[in-house]
């Protein structure tokens, strides 16, 4: 059985410990339980830990989980998004970290204007180029986040990456420094301080993620273990 309670114990210490090498304050970096294969039950055990924000990659594993969880944490669409799947995520998630192509801007506002809600995105940026990975290419990045800041229904709020697998960390390390400084031209270039946050760091290479900036970092391995 994974003890979840001490996981989250030498998560949170971890992130404390990276955040105190760069002067940062611990309180500016939100750990994002990742909760994919997860039952209900575990996470409802992580929630009694403390934990306030999971994130999902499936829509409809989500939709699931959400008829037993409900609004107890703050949902994190953190996977792919398909358009067909736009009309049920907004009506479970919190914020989507994953808005990737003008299409999808399109279909998440038509859909968020019959809710009658406004959401909070963060621009997936595909840094490293992984043909394997999804994301908007950083030389489109300021076309697709002007279509978000003109959309009345997306709030933009920050950049997301997804680094590529390594043994060591420091190799990707360029990969979140780079997130960090596209946000900071994208800002100046449009003029605006709508994109703060930088969703970064998974299990592997969180602590290195936090050095660069991280404000997210999406973590499940560490937390629950490894699953299928």
């Amino acid at each position: 059985m994974v003890d979840v309670a001490k996981n989250l114990e030498s998560v949170r210490k971890r992130i404390e410990a990276a955040c105190e090498r760069v002067g940062r304050d611990p309180s500016s970096v939100r750990l994002v339980a990742v909760t994919k294969t997860v039952p209900p039950e575990v996470i409802e055990e992580a929630i009694r830990c403390g934990v306030t924000d999971i994130g999902e990659n499936r829509v409809q594993e989500a939709r699931d989980k959400y008829e037993v969880i409900g609004g107890k944490v703050r949902w994190h669409m953190i996977g792919y998004l398909q358009r067909n799947k736009v009309k049920y995520a907004v009506k479970i998630f919190d914020v989507i970290h994953s808005v990737d192509r003008l299409e999808l801007v399109n279909e998440l506002e038509k859909r968020l204007s019959r809710e009658g809600r406004r959401l909070p995105v963060l621009l997936e940026v595909n840094v490293a180029g992984e043909e394997s990975k999804h994301g908007v290419a950083p030389d489109n990045l300021e076309e697709l986040a002007r279509s978000v800041l003109e959309s009345p229904s997306l709030e933009p709020v920050g950049l997301m990456t997804i680094a590529p697998y390594v043994e060591d960390a420091e190799e990707v390390r360029w990969v979140f420094r780079r997130l960090r400084e596209l946000r900071d031209e994208l800002n100046e270039s449009l003029q605006t301080g709508a994109f703060k946050e930088l969703s970064m760091g998974m299990t592997n290479d969180f602590e290195v993620a936090i050095e660069e900036g991280a404000t997210m970092v999406r973590i499940g391995t560490a937390i629950f273990g490894e699953r299928d």
